[in-house]
């Protein structure tokens, strides 16, 4: 008998970092409707790797909202900030693929700790991944056959968090991801996360990235560009206009 297919499991992983706007909530709906077009499990997952940008209650604000709107986790929802301990295993497992760096953003020309080591009396202020001139190919489910040219990058921060490039493919994989369903300004993170999937001997799933919202300025809806919160009791002409944004999509 061949090998039976995995069961869809897609995620929805906001950062708590504040209420979750329309454009969140398109890109939770994007992800919910795909997992159950596909009779699959969706789950939610906080993205709270990073605390020095989290606002306290956000997460808990978050699962209301979105249960407020028909979205709730079909699995007991985890946080990052619970898991570091996994992260610490998957950066010892990369072992010689990882190396230790002494730049900052003021240091002049680019980085060469992964050729040359730490310069003499300096000290490790991050660790990398050494990927440079890595190229990694996959097929985007809207955008198709993507191709990219890999630098090397952080995966554990000078100031002591782990990155979400690390963070996030240790997730996935711990969590039986199968789809990755979200917002195309993570596309270019995609290649990062399927060359450390790769060396660390974990699945790769599908990847779909959709249209992000934009304002009136063609800004991407976002905290930064100070993007409105949606009525957290779940307005129906919010979740009607959310869908009809992705209707465009098909």
């Amino acid at each position: 008998m061949g090998q039976e297919k995995p069961q869809y499991v897609g995620r929805f992983a906001p950062s708590p970092t504040g209420p979750l706007h329309f454009g969140s909530l398109v890109a939770a709906l994007a992800s919910f409707d795909d997992a159950r077009q596909h009779q699959g499990r969706w789950i939610v997952r906080i993205e709270d790797v990073d605390e020095s940008r989290t606002v306290p209650g956000a997460a808990a604000e978050i699962l209301r909202c979105l249960a407020a709107y028909g979205m709730e986790s079909d699995a007991p929802v985890v946080y990052q900030t619970q898991r570091k301990h996994l992260y610490r295993a998957a950066l010892e497992a990369l072992g010689t693929h990882v190396f230790a760096c002494a730049c900052t953003r003021s240091s002049p020309g680019p980085c060469r700790c992964g050729v040359d080591g730490l310069p003499p009396g300096a000290t490790a202020r991050s660790w990398k991944v050494r990927a440079d001139g890595v190229r990694i190919a996959f097929t985007d489910r809207i955008h198709g056959p993507i191709e990219e040219t890999l630098s090397d990058f952080v995966i554990l921060r000078a100031d002591g968090y782990f990155a979400y490039q690390l963070a996030v493919v240790v997730d996935d994989a711990d969590q039986g991801v199968t789809d990755v369903v979200r917002g195309e300004d993570l596309l270019d993170s995609t290649g990062r996360q399927i060359y450390l999937q790769r060396l660390l001997g974990y699945p790769t799933p599908r990847y779909m990235h959709i249209p992000v919202v934009r304002n009136e300025h063609g800004d991407k809806l976002s905290k930064q560009t100070h993007a409105p919160p949606v009525d957290p009791n779940g307005d129906p002409a919010t979740l009607a206009a959310a869908r009809d944004f992705l209707r465009q999509l098909s």
